[in-house]
């Protein structure tokens, strides 16, 4: 799998982002966007942080959610992640690189890498990378996932 960004990828992530702003305001989560898109190219799914009135949802976990366990367009599918799946978390007992890894998704494309702001040390793309998944950063649209964060980063 191609680890050069594509005029798709950069669609993609804007509508993850977009979907990030649609996220409940809080003072101790970020606020994230994701979209799972098949192969195909077709969106599979879609979500974002505190979805449906879940304070501790994650955006990765909430369009996976939406998806049939063992969902076989799941193998060729790529995660937009407006940022970086967490590798550790509080709120729950799967991170969401583990959850991503568990739905055998292939390939994973990140506006941005998590601050050490709530969780020290995020390691969700070393984690996916070390397990074989394809993981494409795109920094030229991480101040657009920054900036529906502004409010906790400028505190």
């Amino acid at each position: 799998m191609t680890t050069d960004p594509t005029a798709a990828d950069r669609a993609f992530m804007e509508r993850a982002i977009e979907l990030s702003r649609q996220c409940p305001p809080a003072e101790h989560a970020f606020s994230v966007g994701a979209v799972v898109v098949g192969a195909d190219g077709a969106v599979l799914s879609e979500g974002f942080s505190r979805e449906g009135g879940d304070p501790v949802v994650h955006a990765e976990e909430a369009a996976l959610a939406k998806l049939p366990a063992g969902d076989p367009g799941l193998r060729g599918a790529t995660v937009y992640s407006s940022l970086e799946p967490c590798s550790r978390r509080a709120s729950r007992p799967r991170p969401c690189a583990e959850l991503v890894l568990a739905a055998g998704v292939a390939r994973v494309v990140v506006a941005w890498r998590e601050p050490d702001l709530f969780v020290t040390g995020c390691e969700g793309i070393d984690l996916l990378r070390a397990a074989g998944v394809t993981v494409v950063e795109l920094p030229e649209l991480a101040q657009a996932a920054r900036d529906v964060n502004r409010h906790l980063l400028d505190r």
